[in-house]
């Protein structure tokens, strides 16, 4: 039997599971460039702020286990990128390669081009990131830029990749 994913809006039930996948990754990846792991009750403050800004922050649910999460946010502060978000998405390590990551996207991006979004931005941790580029290139994100030996973690310099892609009318009609 194939397990049923359920992709729903973050309660606040979900959040030390978020903070056990976020923590594996800092600890392990370089997704996130954090070098220790917030406790649970920052990443609730960091989760309240999102949503407070209107932006949607999502969990996959599989069998009662928070598989991994997803939220839009500000690309940057300055007005003028009001109509641009930055994506974040992780998976706990026991559902990669299930799709789950697309079910996370696609229901941000679906909510942040209701919200009249029109672009968005993955900030991809390292060059060696493979799975995540090709992911977002799947997604639909084109590769704009990298950022050489921008930050410093597990003893080596990572680069930041910069994708983007238009959500809705994207650039072809004014948003307002």
């Amino acid at each position: 039997m194939t397990p049923t994913t359920l992709i729903r809006d973050v309660a606040d039930g979900d959040m030390p599971a978020i903070q056990a996948i976020y923590a594996h990754d800092v600890l392990h990846g370089t997704a996130s460039w954090e070098l220790r792991p917030p406790d649970t009750a920052e990443l609730t403050a960091r989760r309240d702020q999102v949503l407070a800004a209107g932006y949607p922050y999502v969990v996959a649910e599989q069998d009662g286990q928070i598989a991994g999460y997803a939220y839009a946010g500000p690309y940057r502060f300055r007005p003028a990128y009001r109509f641009t978000v930055e994506n974040s998405i992780y998976l706990h390590p026991d559902f990669h390669g299930q799709g789950i990551a697309q079910l996370l996207l696609h229901r941000v991006i679906d909510r942040c081009v209701a919200d009249g979004r029109r672009q968005m931005i993955a900030v991809i941790g390292d060059r060696d990131s493979h799975a995540s580029i090709r992911f977002h290139e799947k997604m639909g994100f084109r590769r704009v830029g990298t950022i050489d030996a921008i930050g410093w973690k597990f003893g080596r310099w990572l680069d930041s990749i910069l994708m983007q892609r238009a959500l809705g009318e994207g650039s072809e009609s004014s948003p307002e």
